[in-house]
C-alpha cells in the first residue's frame, strides 16, 4: 500500500466523488425546471457511500440514481422544486468543502510524517 492509499483518504475520495456527482444531479434538476415531463432525480448518499467503500479499489463510480417521489407535480408533468434544489445545492457545496478541508488535513498529516521521518 502506498502512503497515499490510506483508509482515510479512500473514504474521502469516495465522499468527494459522490458529493460532486450529487451536485451535478442537483444542477441538472435546476437546469430542467422548465422542461415538460422532467422528473427530479437524486441519489441516496449514505447508501452510495457504503456501496463505494465495499467495492474494490479502482472500481468506477456508478451511483444508483432514482426519481424523487412525493414532490408536487405541475400540469406539464415537471416536479422540480427550485426551493428544494437550492437547499440541496447549498448543502452539497458545504459537504464538498468539508471533504476538501478533511483531505487537506490528512495530506498535512502525511507531509508532516514524511518530513519527520526524513530527519531521523
Amino acid at each position: 500500500m502506498s502512503v497515499l492509499e490510506t483508509p482515510e483518504l479512500r473514504v474521502l475520495e469516495h465522499y468527494l466523488n459522490l458529493t460532486a456527482f450529487r451536485q451535478q444531479l442537483v444542477a441538472s434538476n435546476m437546469a430542467n425546471v422548465d422542461t415538460p415531463g422532467y422528473r427530479t432525480v437524486d441519489i441516496n448518499f449514505r447508501s452510495e457511500l457504503a456501496r463505494a467503500l465495499a467495492r474494490p479499489a479502482g472500481t468506477a463510480l456508478n451511483p444508483q440514481v432514482y426519481d424523487v417521489a412525493g414532490l408536487p407535480q405541475r400540469p406539464d408533468g415537471n416536479n422540480v422544486s427550485v426551493d428544494r434544489e437550492s437547499m440541496l445545492l447549498g448543502e452539497t457545496q458545504l459537504e464538498y468543502q468539508t471533504g476538501v478541508e478533511l483531505w487537506r488535513a490528512e495530506m498535512s498529516d502525511l507531509i508532516a510524517a514524511v518530513s519527520e521521518g526524513s530527519r531521523t
